[in-house]
Order: structure tokens, then C-alpha cells, then sequence
């Protein structure tokens, strides 16, 4: 059995904004590929330490059906023979929550449970990971959930980390109809699966999904008047485009065009850098 070896993790939740999530990092190859599970509305699970990755689509599963998080561990858990050498996190759709570390677990091995988050880390240099983890997300109320899991994680290699290093890392943040063309509910799925630096390398990942994919409110859109469309239409000649959305759709900026009385600032930033 490959064991996920130092990996920590959070999962949470931001019910105001309708969003749940999970961040991780391990000296394991593409964790992201393994820990982290979120369904809107149902809760976010995360599972590590010689993984079992059954938890994560049963748990979402028995977290449909209106069960608690602490209930959905004690069911998963109670039905595994080898629980003793499993780490288990869950945020339920109430924002519950619920840690579990198998005496098995290499030290420092624990977990930490607040409204709406489970902090969870084993084979650590200390409890003061899991500790920056947990502290950093209740200190960072009010701020986009992504961003949030970010900090908490950069905070836990701050406090110490893991013990054998870093490798991977990812983030997973869901939410109804959030998504690409709001046909989707993955709102932010960033993984760096091999990488010297993976958490600074995933704040940059996720510093360009959000250029690309994230919405700036259209109160801040810029109205494109006689002049600004006249300066439009020259910097797309430029670029060998006859309207914006196609050039928008070359750049992978399509979602943030949207007819042609305004503009995204982002947008207008990103065509005046080209030209």
C-alpha cells in the first residue's frame, strides 16, 4: 500500500458564498490526484495518509444522504481494517466538521476542527502546522474561499511543514454552476503535481486562472465610449483581429467578454499589453 507520506490539508467551506474546498501539499507525486473531494452543497472531504481514495466518493455520498461530518467519519472509519494508518478530514453542507488520525499515523500526526474547516497533517515537523492552518483560516474571514486555502497552506510551511519536504499540491474549490460558463460546478481545480516550490508555483497557477476565469463586477467594467472604441479597433488591427472576441478567444479571455458596450478592465489590460 503507497503511503500519501507529509502531507497537510484543510477542508472548508464558505456558505455565504455557496463554495466548499480543500487544499493540500505533500512530498508525494500529484496529491491533488488523490486527497481532495468537494460536491456543492453536499461538504468537502479530504483523505491522506496511506489514503484510502474510496473515502472520498463515499463520503460525498453518505453527506448526500444529510449525514453529519462527524457521522460520515465514524462510518467510514468503523468500516476499514486499516483505519488505524488513516487521516480523514470532512466538512458537511452546514459547515460541520470533523478530523480523524489513526494511532498508525506517523508523528507528528493531528488534526484541528473549527466552524466550517478540518485541519488535518501527519509525518509533520510539529502540531504547529496543523495549528497555522487552522489559525490562518479563521483569521482570514471575509476573503474568497481559494484564496483563503491558499494562505492557510503557505502559513502551514511557515510554521514548519512536513518533515520529508514538499512535492505537490492542489486546489479544489466547487460551487453550483460556478465554473467554466457557468456550466460547471469545479470552480478552481489547480494541481502541481512535481515541483521544488509547488505551493508558490500553485499561487501563481492560481493567480492566472483567475486573470483568465475570474469576474470582475460589471460596475467596475469600463464603457467603451467613441474614443475607447476607436483605440479597441486600431490595437485589434494590430493584432490581426477583427473584433474583440476573437482575439479574446485566442487569448483564452472569452468569459470575460460580454458584447461590446463595456469592457473588463482585465480585458482592456491585457489588449493594451499585447499591443
Amino acid at each position: 500500500m503507497a503511503e500519501i507520506v507529509a502531507t497537510y490539508s484543510l477542508c472548508a467551506c464558505d456558505l455565504d458564498a455557496g463554495q466548499w474546498g480543500v487544499a493540500a501539499q505533500s512530498k508525494f507525486l500529484a496529491v491533488g490526484s488523490v486527497v481532495p473531494w468537494a460536491e456543492p452543497h453536499v461538504g468537502a472531504v479530504a483523505t491522506q495518509s496511506y489514503a484510502n481514495p474510496r473515502y472520498g466518493p463515499d463520503g460525498l455520498a453518505l453527506l448526500r444522504d444529510g449525514l453529519a461530518a462527524a457521522d460520515v467519519v465514524e462510518r467510514l472509519t468503523a468500516a476499514d481494517g486499516d483505519r488505524e494508518q488513516r487521516q480523514l478530514g470532512i466538512v458537511d453542507a452546514r459547515g460541520g466538521s470533523a478530523t480523524f488520525t489513526g494511532s498508525g499515523c506517523h508523528a507528528w500526526a493531528g488534526g484541528r476542527t473549527g466552524p466550517g474547516y478540518a485541519a488535518q497533517g501527519n509525518l509533520l515537523v510539529s502540531g504547529e502546522t496543523v495549528d497555522a492552518l487552522a489559525g490562518t483560516f479563521e483569521g482570514t474571514a471575509g476573503g474568497p474561499l481559494a484564496d483563503r486555502l491558499i494562505e492557510c497552506l503557505e502559513a502551514a510551511q511557515h510554521a514548519g511543514g512536513d518533515r520529508r519536504g514538499q512535492q505537490s499540491a492542489a486546489l479544489l474549490v466547487v460551487e453550483r454552476d460556478g465554473g467554466y460558463a457557468g456550466l460547471s460546478d469545479v470552480l478552481v481545480d489547480l494541481r502541481v503535481d512535481d515541483h521544488p516550490a509547488p505551493i508558490e508555483e500553485l499561487r501563481r497557477l492560481h493567480r492566472l486562472h483567475q486573470a483568465l476565469f475570474g469576474r470582475t463586477p460589471r460596475s467596475e467594467w469600463v464603457t467603451v465610449d467613441a474614443t475607447l472604441a476607436g483605440e479597441l479597433r486600431e490595437r485589434l488591427a494590430r493584432l490581426g483581429h477583427a473584433t474583440l472576441e476573437d482575439w479574446a478567444a485566442v487569448e483564452n479571455l472569452e468569459e470575460r467578454v460580454d458584447g461590446s458596450a463595456a469592457i473588463d478592465p482585465v480585458v482592456l489590460e491585457a489588449l493594451r499589453s499585447a499591443t
